[in-house]
């Protein structure tokens, strides 16, 4: 899977009346931290001799900079007292995530003399940047040796992935949600205005155009149909195998062609007409390439499925899955499954390309996912409210199943039934194998929607984030 890189403009500031030799010295020591933690970032070491953020005359300059260099975040180091309103006029003019953090003071001198007050300072820029109505991260005052300053960092380098994705957003939509499906409507239009998400829809005919093209490309259907025999255990015949190979090649090529980073698609009935299979097994093939393909024309899953993707930062790939029935002997616990979507990836065992559960058509993927701990997930609003369910799970044992399934125990599935009942979620969801809920929880800040945990762990989340 591809490295995600973040990259990160790193501002270190100062005041005047605290020394400016310590900020200095801190200023480089920051930065060689950040070198050996492999983080990239854009300092700026040649907009004034020190290179620190104290003049304002020079905030313009250092953001046409960072601007200019494409920076998703922007690091605040207090290397000393910082200039607090000279901060927050950068944060304002750049618009995107803020960490702010300050290294810890040391003892001070035998006379009494302190030589930086970061703390102090860091309380002071908080204020400031809440009066400009700024999102901002907050990494505890630390050494750079703490283990809590690289977890930080990490973390808020998450943060900006999310956020940039959540940001950028364009999805392929293919054809109409089906009919029966009231749950997967959207609001193609709110969702342009409150959040910049794109919508690229194409009808069915489109697709099915697509595919007959593709199986005239020998070698993009050899790729697929090598990926196919090597990765799935085939239970179907020849000419479906070829449809899926089209079919995946074919969805690949339309989110190029249309600029998008993820699809949805209206999985049945029409497609089964036109080419005679389910699409679950090109969703799974594309899943695994990291171009998230939903079902049912759901929207807010694709949504949902881009942000846990970010969140994974590419070293994990997320399923969709329905939330179906309680286990049959464990209190707590529900059955997450789909008709066979899920990457080959998350499977603990080779996947059967087969029939799904509920329908007569071929291909469809059937395996089990790994067990261990993952995050759930969903995007989701109606009535011009969006928020998002947050929380943890884990795999366990249960009966056989079909399709793509995994069997999964949470806190209080009473709970946890009642927010997906009382919404405004549906029965939808985008599982990980990671706990990304803290990182989730904060990108929410940034792009306005409210975190909605469906155990009562947002103390814990809050003391994670805080260095606890």
């Amino acid at each position: 899977m591809a490295r995600t890189v973040v990259k990160l403009g790193y501002a270190p500031t100062r005041r005047s009346i605290f020394s400016a030799p310590d900020a200095i010295k801190f200023r480089g020591l920051t930065a060689k931290r950040l070198t050996e933690m492999g983080v990239e970032f854009v300092d700026i070491t040649d907009v004034n001799e020190e290179g620190l953020l104290y003049d304002d005359n020079d905030v313009e300059k250092i953001a046409a900079k960072f601007q200019a260099a494409g920076v998703d975040g922007l690091l605040l180091a207090h290397c000393n007292f910082g200039t607090e309103y000279v901060c927050a006029r950068l944060a304002k003019r750049l618009g995107v995530p803020v960490l702010l953090w300050g290294p810890l003071d040391e003892r001070p001198e035998a006379d009494g003399t302190r030589l930086r007050d970061t703390q102090c300072g860091l309380f002071a820029t908080g204020k400031v940047l809440r009066r400009f109505r700024i999102p901002f991260t907050y990494l505890t005052n630390c050494r750079l040796s703490d283990p809590v300053f690289e977890r930080g960092v990490k973390d808020f380098l998450t943060v900006c992935n999310i956020v940039k994705t959540f940001k950028n957003i364009r999805i392929l939509q293919i054809s109409t949600r089906p009919f029966d499906f009231w749950t997967t409507m959207c609001n193609e239009g709110e969702l342009l205005e409150k959040f910049n998400v794109q919508l690229a829809p194409i009808p069915m005919t489109e697709l099915t155009e697509e595919i007959k093209n593709v199986k005239q490309d020998a070698a993009q259907m050899s790729e697929m149909l090598g990926y196919i025999h090597v990765n799935m255990e085939i239970k179907i015949k020849d000419d479906e195998v070829e449809n899926v190979a089209a079919l995946a090649a074919a969805m690949k090529n339309l989110v190029e062609k249309y600029g998008c980073k993820a699809a949805a698609i209206q999985c049945w009935n029409a497609l089964q007409t036109e080419i005679g299979i389910m699409p679950c097994a090109a969703n799974a093939i594309l899943n695994d390439e990291g171009i998230p393909v939903v079902c049912e024309t759901d929207i807010h899953g694709a949504i949902t499925a881009l942000l846990v993707e970010a969140a994974g930062m590419g070293e994990k790939r997320g399923f969709f899955a329905d939330w179906t029935i309680r286990h049959p002997d464990i209190e707590n616990g529900e059955l997450l499954q789909h008709c066979g979507p899920w990457p080959v990836s998350v499977a603990k065992e080779k996947p059967l390309l087969t029939y799904p559960l509920a329908f007569d058509h071929p291909g469809s993927l059937t395996a089990e996912a790994k067990h261990g701990d993952v995050t759930l997930c969903r995007f989701d609003g109606d009535n011009g409210e969006y928020s998002m369910l947050l929380g943890r799970a884990k795999g366990v044992d249960g009966p056989k199943g079909m399709g793509t399934y995994l069997w999964v125990e949470v806190e209080n599935i009473k709970r946890l039934e009642a927010k997906i009942v009382e919404g405004p979620y549906i029965h939808h969801c985008v599982g990980i194998h990671a706990d990304v809920v803290p990182v989730l929880y904060e990108a929410c800040k940034y792009i306005g929607v409210k975190p909605d945990l469906y155990d009562p762990i947002e103390e814990e989340v809050k003391a994670y984030l805080r260095g606890e």
